[in-house]
């Protein structure tokens, strides 16, 4: 992890601390920047939200019922019993100058229409992966390649998955060199953190005006 990155987590107050003055000024302006977090049925999308967002997340979470079964495959997630039907939304301050507006995508193909508006706006996304079902994040990474959004993938790993490499993930995906390829666990903060700050980064060189 370079220093500015160092820098900019070791601002960031703690699950059990108070803002920072800087976060609560409201005389501030800082530049507000969206996110879209996508990826398939059950990769963690909600979890990552919540995981980093300083305020209480707005999450459409609907009960999953007989209705769904033979559409959505809970093979991978069984102990799954809600699923995101609109959106998740969550904000993070980094630094004093810039804040995140972090938008998850809902998974099931049948919530697909929402993504172009979900998007609008959004600098960059970040798609997450399972590596016991990779073909699921497919349609989000052909999505970003048609739209010409910078992206990244994160590799949630889950308890249990087998390992690999980010290299391996990379190619198993086809993913273009210039794409950045992180193995990161949604549910701690920090990591969190790190691979929202590593979209960032890559929209800024992609995208640097």
């Amino acid at each position: 992890m370079d220093s500015a990155v160092s820098d900019l987590l070791a601002g960031l107050p703690g699950e059990e601390e108070q803002l920072q003055a800087w976060q609560t000024d409201t005389t501030r302006a800082p530049v507000a920047t969206k996110i879209v977090v996508a990826g398939g049925f059950g990769v963690g999308k909600t979890t990552l939200v919540t995981a980093v967002s300083e305020i209480e997340p707005l999450q459409t979470e609907a009960l999953m019922t007989r209705a769904s079964e033979g559409t959505d495959d809970l093979t991978a997630t069984p102990d799954k019993t809600t699923t995101t039907v609109a959106m998740d939304y969550g904000r993070l301050t980094l630094d004093d100058d810039l804040v995140l507006y972090l938008f998850g995508t809902p998974g099931q193909q049948r919530f697909w229409f929402m993504w172009d508006d979900l998007v609008r706006g959004a600098i960059g996304a970040v798609v997450l992966a399972d590596t016991r079902r990779l073909p699921d994040c497919f349609p989000a990474l052909d999505y970003f390649e048609s739209c010409g959004l910078p992206y990244i993938v994160a590799v949630n790993q889950f308890d249990g998955s087998e390992e690999y490499e980010a290299a391996d993930v990379r190619e198993a995906l086809t993913v273009p060199p210039h794409v950045p390829v992180l193995i990161m666990d949604a549910r701690r903060r920090i990591s969190a953190i790190e691979t929202l700050l590593a979209l960032v980064g890559h929209a800024l060189d992609v995208t640097p005006e």
